[in-house]
């Protein structure tokens, strides 16, 4: 179970390297991240892992995962990403 500490340092991990990708996790911790499950703050927790430029290359979906268990955290990332170019 995460707690609230857990989920404070997820979000400061979250800050990232790229302007790019700290725009959109910004939209995401704002909409989507409160509604993770346990089992999605790990996953999301791995994905964090990723170096930067891997993790901007998967949102922007230039590369695809082989990982299934973060498809459902980056098309949540992507939905973020299209949504911030359009604007």
């Amino acid at each position: 179970m995460h707690t609230q500490a857990d989920k404070n340092r997820l979000r400061w991990r979250s800050r990232r390297g790229l302007l790019e990708l700290d725009l959109v996790f910004e939209l995401f911790l704002e909409h989507d991240f409160d509604q993770l499950s346990p089992a999605e703050l790990d996953v999301y927790q791995d994905l964090l892992m990723l170096p930067d430029v891997d993790l901007l290359e998967l949102v922007d979906g230039k590369t695809v995962t082989d990982d299934p268990r973060f498809v459902p955290i980056l098309t949540k990332l992507q939905h973020w990403q299209v949504l911030k170019n359009q604007q």
